[in-house]
């Protein structure tokens, strides 16, 4: 389980496909602290670390074809950067909210507004997938966790200050860019429990 605050980021320097599967060599300031079998989220997925590749910076993690399909894991070519963060320990604070690391479907970045000491970003999704946002409530974006504002049917804003600009990915975004949605487990079994009525 993991709470949507990003530890670091981390770079591909190596894409190798395996089948249907990917596996990403990442380069990270934290890749030293890792260990093998080690749940990490990468732009809000879940992945294992497989191998840490020794006297460097770097480790190996393989994103698998279902994955792939639900995520923009496989749009990332070498340089790209994702969003890093290690599992929550059980003695740790809910900086965040509560992120499983199960991204839900991928958004687009329909724009951008800097608005002088902060950025409003705006987002949609397919809504045929019935997934909900609500005002003030919270999201999960690229593994991020943030507030909700101007929430519609099928996309939502969110209003970033300039540490989460400068430590994420954010500043890397652009109109068009296809981000990672992982929506609010607390109103997924919400929504799940009142269409049953």
């Amino acid at each position: 389980m993991f709470t949507g605050i990003v530890e670091s980021l981390a770079q591909v320097t190596d894409i190798q496909a395996n089948g249907t599967n990917l596996t990403f060599t990442f380069e990270s300031n934290i890749a030293h602290e890792l260990k093998v079998d080690q749940s990490v989220s990468h732009n809000g997925v879940c992945l294992t670390v497989e191998q840490l590749v020794e006297n460097t910076y770097q480790y190996k993690v393989t994103a698998i074809d279902e994955t792939l399909k639900k995520t923009n894991l496989g749009k990332l070519q070498i340089g790209d950067k994702v969003n890093l963060e290690r599992c929550m320990p059980a003695s740790g604070r809910f900086d965040g909210h509560i992120v499983q690391g199960h991204v839900d479907q991928t958004g687009i970045c329909t724009s951008i507004e800097d608005q002088n000491g902060s950025w409003l970003i705006s987002f949609e999704y397919d809504e045929s997938s019935n997934n909900i946002t609500v005002e003030k409530g919270s999201i999960c974006v690229n593994g991020v966790s943030l507030t909700v504002v101007n929430s519609k049917d099928n996309g939502f804003s969110v209003a970033i200050i300039p540490y989460t600009w400068e430590h994420t990915n954010f500043h890397q975004l652009k109109e068009g860019s296809i981000i990672n949605l992982e929506f609010d487990i607390l109103g997924k079994y919400m929504q799940k429990i009142m269409s049953r009525k």
